[in-house]
Formats: structure tokens, C-alpha cells, sequence
């Protein structure tokens, strides 16, 4: 099906509603796909980032004006097919049925039978975001197809050139009642979180996520909503501060910051704070000599983003904040072709700075000090409950404490980010930070109908269990009763 090349936002909501029509008599008429089915739809999806991924990075980079080449292969590409090679390889297993428990237990040795068979909820609609626009996408696809779903997608409008790119490619390998693609902007992002899909999951700011549920409850849509929040580092007195500084760093500099799992702020040992900003102005010059015509590095998304984040600093600054920008080569940035902020610490930070309350996606990081560990706790938990949490040190007791008493999506201990890269663990946020989960099986059960099956047995003695109540009905009762 040809895509009009400029089509108005009434044009596009009549599409996407029509498609939705087309995907929905279509799973009704054809049923569950095989197994067979869904495979060859995760090759096709896997055969097409594959040709495609030179011009994907080309595009992605251009949406960003600057981001590596090699960022984009790692985090986008490679990010993009291995969810589905995975999906591909495990299928066959997640699709089994599975034989549950009969009680009371005499009914099973009766003859009847317990078990859960996953179904497809139907269509699933993806709202994807800018930051990382392919591998995001592509993640949940890979879950909805192994579970045998249809797919609506709706990228970013934030990166044009990569989500037209998108439509082009994913028109060419499938057909619009299997995955088809949305474009446009924020009114056609709102009617298309207000469609009757059978599932929709978003990935995006907090403030958006409250509009997406808002949408979906009019069709009492299941959702899955992976935002963000303020990721908390929390470093201990046994932590190595070279080594802590090196892997903070690479997760608050992959892609300048704009990662939902980035590290947000820092909470260190007050004795600590010295010997630690020492050690992230080393690890950062080491990854970055230069900043400004450094391909590794990369630019703010656009001019919005990028007025947004240096009013953070700015602010930040003006409330008595110390601003350490790290700048190895004291480069110039007033003048530059792209979007680039180089990396910024917030010493002597405060609630009441915006740094501090607001997520800041961005390579800007507030370092907060502590006294007794207790007082790390304290501040994780007088925050919105983040999408990720990470401590650094060898302390088991102040891990298990982190662990068991501060509520996140997910934790990575020693590092950062990489629990998400775990494909067997499941990816979600908690309260603010988002609701469901997905990855690996996480995904194919969470775009999957969990349908109970009881088979009764064929034997009378179930006739107990009618009226007239007796007293041997009674006994039997009471004999489940029983400490």
C-alpha cells in the first residue's frame, strides 16, 4: 500500500482507523498465527534492519545532527535485532501450554486438568520515542509478534528522518493488517492512544505517560507505560572511585544523556565528593579528548531539548550550585554547528534547583552528599520511585538494604544501564516510572492473554458438590478447614 507523502491529520486518522478495522478482521478471521507464522514475521523484521541499517544510521544521525556511528550500530541496530533473533530462538517454548495444579488435588486424580494457554490479545499499538527510535521500536515488536499479535506503530515525529525511513522499509517487508506505521505529530499521537487496540504500550516522558493512560481508559485499553523518573547512583565508602567515576560516566555520556535508565544524580559519601569529581574529570577526558567535533559524542535532539537542559544549569547555578563543566580541550560552544553541552556537574545541589526535580535526560549530573547511609536511603524514598537504581561498592549489607527497602524499575550493582541489556530479565518501571513490564519472555507474556483452561472429570462423585447440601458435603468442607 502506497503512503501519501504529506497527508493531512485528518487523512491520517482516517488510516490508522481503517487499519485498525483491517488488523482486527484480520486476527479474527485468521486466527492465532502459528508458530511458523510469527517466526518467519521476526526473520522478516530481522532481514529488514539488516539491509537497511546502513541507511538507518544515516538517518538517525542526521534526526541528531550528531551521534556515532557506532552508538547507533551498538544501541540501535544491534539493539533493534536481538530481541528478535531471541524471540525467534525461545519461541517454540514460550508458546507451550503449561499444566497447572488441580485442587483440591482429588479432583485431579479424578482425571481433570489445569493449564494456561498464551492467546494473541489482538493488535498492539507501539508508541516509541526519539532517543533511541529504532531498537525501542522494535523491542516491543518482537514481543507482540511472538505472541502473535498484529502491530500499529507510532514513532517519533522528533525524528523525521528516521521514522519516514521507517514507514518506507517496514511498507516494503509487511503488509498493513501485520505492522503498519503511523506518522505525524502530537494530535495524531493523541487519537492514536485513544484507538481500541487490544494493548498499547508507550515509551516517553512521565507528563505524556498520564496522557496515554488517560486515552486508554476510554476503551479500558491494558497498557504498558515505560517512562523515566530521577535514577538515583548511590555510591558506598567501600566503592572504587576510579572505577565507579569510568562506568557512572559511560552511562550518564551514552548518547549525551538521553536515555530514560541514564543516572540521574549522584549521592556520595560527603568525604568522598573531592576525590570522586577528580575521578569523573579523568574517566570523562579520557573517553572524550574533544567534545565539540567528536563524533562520539552526541548532540541534543533539537533547539527545545537543548534551551531546556542549559536552563537546568543555569538555574542551577543562580540558587548557588557549583557548575563544573568538563571541557578537556576548553573548547568553545557558543559557536558550534550542533546541539552540544558538555558534561556538567551540579555540586552542592538542592531540591529546590529544577536539576533536582525534574528528570534531566541530558549529560548534566547534581552530586549530593551524605553523612550516614541511612540518610541515601532517606532521599531515594522522599523521591517519585525511579526506572532505575544503581549502587556501586562491596558492601553487601548497604546493597540488600538498597535492594530490599527503595522501590525502582530495575537495579544494576557495580554499573549502569545494564540490567535493560539482560535480555532474560524483565524491563519496566514502578509507579511514576511506569507500569508492565517487557523483554525476552517478559514481553511475549505481556502481550499475550494468559487464558485459564479447566477440564472437569468425567466422574460423578462431582456431584457432591450440588444441591441438597448433606452432611457428608459438610464434612468434606470442614476438612479443608483445618490449620
Amino acid at each position: 500500500m502506497n503512503m501519501p507523502v504529506n497527508p493531512s491529520i485528518e487523512e491520517t486518522k482516517a488510516r490508522m482507523r481503517i487499519i485498525l478495522d483491517v488488523q482486527k478482521r484480520a486476527q479474527t478471521q485468521k486466527g492465532p498465527p502459528s508458530a511458523a507464522v510469527r517466526k518467519e514475521r521476526l526473520t522478516r523484521a530481522i532481514d529488514m534492519v539488516l539491509t537497511h541499517k546502513d541507511e538507518l544510521i544515516a538517518a538517525i544521525t542526521q534526526d541528531f545532527g550528531a551521534r556515532s556511528p557506532d552508538l547507533t550500530l551498538f544501541a540501535d541496530i544491534s539493539a533493534a535485532v536481538s530481541p528478535l533473533k531471541g524471540a525467534r530462538a525461545e519461541l517454540d517454548r514460550w508458546m507451550k501450554p503449561q499444566k497447572r495444579k488441580v485442587t483440591p488435588a482429588a479432583l485431579g486424580l479424578l482425571g481433570a486438568k489445569a493449564e494456561v494457554r498464551y492467546q494473541p490479545k489482538g493488535v498492539v499499538g507501539v508508541i516509541s520515542p526519539w532517543n533511541f527510535p529504532l531498537s525501542l521500536a522494535m523491542d516491543a515488536i518482537a514481543g507482540a509478534f511472538a505472541a502473535g499479535n498484529r502491530v500499529m506503530l507510532k514513532p517519533s515525529e522528533f525524528t523525521p528522518s528516521t521514522s519516514a525511513l521507517m514507514a518506507q522499509i517496514i511498507d516494503l517487508y509487511f503488509d498493513d493488517d501485520e505492522l503498519a506505521v503511523i506518522l505525524g505529530g502530537p494530535e495524531v499521537g493523541a487519537a492514536f492512544a485513544g484507538l481500541p487496540f487490544d494493548h498499547l504500550i508507550f515509551t516517553g516522558a512521565t507528563s505524556v505517560g498520564r496522557h496515554v493512560m488517560r486515552a486508554a481508559a476510554d476503551n479500558l485499553t491494558p497498557v504498558t507505560l515505560e517512562l523515566g523518573g530521577k535514577s538515583p547512583v548511590v555510591i558506598g565508602r567501600s566503592a572504587d572511585l576510579a572505577k565507579t567515576a569510568a562506568r557512572v560516566m559511560n552511562g550518564k555520556t551514552m548518547n549525551a544523556g538521553q536515555v530514560c535508565l541514564a543516572p540521574d544524580y549522584v549521592l556520595a559519601p560527603k568525604e568522598n565528593l573531592d576525590g570522586f569529581v577528580k575521578e569523573v574529570q579523568s574517566a570523562t577526558k579520557r573517553m572524550f579528548p574533544t567534545i565539540k567535533d567528536n563524533r562520539d559524542y552526541t548532540s541534543m535532539i533539537n533547539q527545545r531539548h537543548y534551551d531546556r537542559v542549559r536552563g537546568l544549569i543555569d538555574d542551577a547555578r543562580t540558587k548557588g550550585a557549583q557548575v563544573v563543566e568538563i571541557n578537556p580541550a576548553g573548547e568553545d560552544f557558543s559557536q558550534q554547528e550542533h546541539r552540544k553541552i558538555p558534561p556538567t556537574l551540579i555540586l552542592n545541589a538542592t531540591n529546590d534547583m529544577n536539576v533536582m526535580q525534574e528528570e534531566i535526560f541530558g549529560p548534566v549530573m547534581p552530586v549530593m552528599t551524605y553523612t550516614s547511609f541511612e540518610d541515601s536511603i532517606a532521599d531515594v524514598n522522599s523521591r517519585p520511585r525511579p526506572l532505575a537504581l544503581y549502587y556501586f561498592g562491596e558492601d553487601e549489607h548497604e546493597a540488600e538494604a538498597l535492594l530490599n527497602r527503595t522501590h525502582s524499575g530495575g537495579v544494576t550493582i557495580n554499573d549502569a544501564i545494564f540490567h535493560f541489556a539482560m535480555d532474560d530479565l524483565p524491563f519496566g518501571g514502578v509507579g511514576p516510572s511506569g507500569m508492565g513490564a517487557y523483554h525476552g519472555h517478559r514481553g511475549f507474556l505481556e502481550f499475550s492473554h494468559e487464558k485459564a483452561i479447566y477440564r472437569q472429570t468425567a466422574s460423578e462423585m462431582i456431584a457432591l458438590l450440588r444441591p441438597p447440601y448433606t452432611d457428608r458435603f459438610r464434612k468434606q468442607i470442614n476438612g479443608q478447614l483445618k490449620r
